[in-house]
């Protein structure tokens, strides 16, 4: 893991993401991280620039113990603003998506959900989904 990913940059969420920038808000953590779109590097969890790839990259918590190949769904969350931006559900995820637990109209797998242009999102992982025993991966919770 890098540095920057313990410390994120503060983020003016009173102001709309710049032109060309991409905006995501983890909750309920309210973690905020933003960055020129198609500039992430690729950290090989989920497809790139999904929602999965974002919190590897900034090192926010989204389990996925399937590593992010859509075949299970700990990486459930719901899409709570930025619908627009991103890819359509695939076969794959949606045949997934039935086997998760408290499906929504905008669940998505954060494996497979990817943003597709600039502009701020919302993702909020489901507290039942989270699976902070996992090992190597740090606690998130206070």
């Amino acid at each position: 893991m890098s540095d920057h990913d313990h410390n994120l940059p503060e983020v003016d969420l009173s102001k709309p993401p710049a032109e060309g920038m991409v905006r995501v808000t983890f909750e309920p953590e309210n973690k905020t991280v933003e960055f020129k779109f198609d500039t992430m590097p690729y950290d090989g969890h989920g497809l790139p620039m999904s929602f999965l790839d974002i919190a590897e990259n900034y090192g926010v918590f989204m389990d996925h113990a399937c590593g992010g190949v859509s075949a299970c769904t700990t990486c459930h969350m719901f899409l709570k603003k930025g619908a627009e931006g991103v890819s359509e559900a695939e076969d794959l995820e949606l045949d997934r998506l039935d086997l998760a637990p408290g499906l929504q109209l905008n669940s998505r797998l954060g494996c497979q959900c990817v943003i597709e242009k600039p502009g701020t999102y919302i993702a909020e992982i489901p507290s039942w989904n989270k699976n902070y025993v996992q090992e190597g991966k740090p606690s998130t919770t206070k």
